[in-house]
């Protein structure tokens, strides 16, 4: 997994111009590009971003271990995304659901926030993926009523209150047979949320990858859930 800096490019807003730099996803002979603010690889990076925040930036904008995770997860499972329907969630730079779209998958991808989702159109352009619908929509005041094969959701489960707000979309959205591919860095809330599910009858397996530098990884859990067969 390389970074690759490339500060030609800015994002411009209204807190001011920020430089872009470019990460690369390289799996199976092929490769995607996403422009972001910052990585956020490592515990100090993360500290930093959500505890020492100094600028109005949207958390978005930046490109967090757990959609590179979920981006390496979909590019493995080529066959799993062709054809399909995918609904992405906070979709920020857009990575999941871009590898998704590549692969042959009808892509929607969302986000509450304008200016991560200005940037998560701009990426999906920039790997030749014009067709990509992307939508700004809130959780907590969803409306979204089309299903989807697929769910693709990146660190999402970092707060209790939104637990009840997902549940319903995963409920609400997805298709007859549809699976959930969810990302975490094994967040003591995210695990909750997991065994809850796990409670009602969903199955909840997951695979494990390392992200960041090689001497200080990061461990990203991705888990697929599938709903209870019956009625919910």
């Amino acid at each position: 997994m390389s970074e690759a800096e490339a500060r030609d490019e800015v994002l411009d807003t209204d807190a001011g111009e920020f430089p872009l730099l470019d990460y690369r996803l390289r799996r199976g002979g092929r490769e995607w590009t996403v422009l972001h603010v910052a990585a956020i690889l490592t515990d100090e990076d993360e500290t930093r971003a959500l505890v020492r925040k100094t600028n109005r930036l949207p958390y978005g904008v930046s490109l967090w271990p757990s959609a590179i995770a979920l981006g390496h997860e979909v590019a493995v499972r080529a066959a799993d995304f062709r054809g399909r329907s995918v609904l992405e969630l906070g979709a920020g730079v857009g990575l999941p659901g871009i590898v998704a779209a590549s692969l042959g998958g009808r892509a929607v991808q969302t986000d509450r926030d304008e200016l991560a989702l200005h940037l998560c159109r701009r990426n999906a352009e920039r790997n030749g993926l014009g067709a990509i619908d992307h939508r700004l929509a809130d959780w907590t005041e969803w409306a979204e009523t089309g299903r989807y094969d697929w769910i693709l959701a990146a660190d999402v489960l970092y707060s209790d209150s939104l637990h009840p707000h997902l549940r319903r979309i995963f409920e609400t959205n997805l298709a007859p047979g549809g699976r959930v591919l969810l990302s975490d860095p094994f967040r003591p809330d995210g695990l909750r949320f997991l065994e809850g599910l796990e409670a009602i009858g969903w199955t909840v397996t997951f695979s494990k990858w390392e992200v960041g530098d090689e001497a200080t990884p990061r461990t990203i859990g991705v888990f697929e859930l599938t709903p209870p067969t019956g009625p919910r």
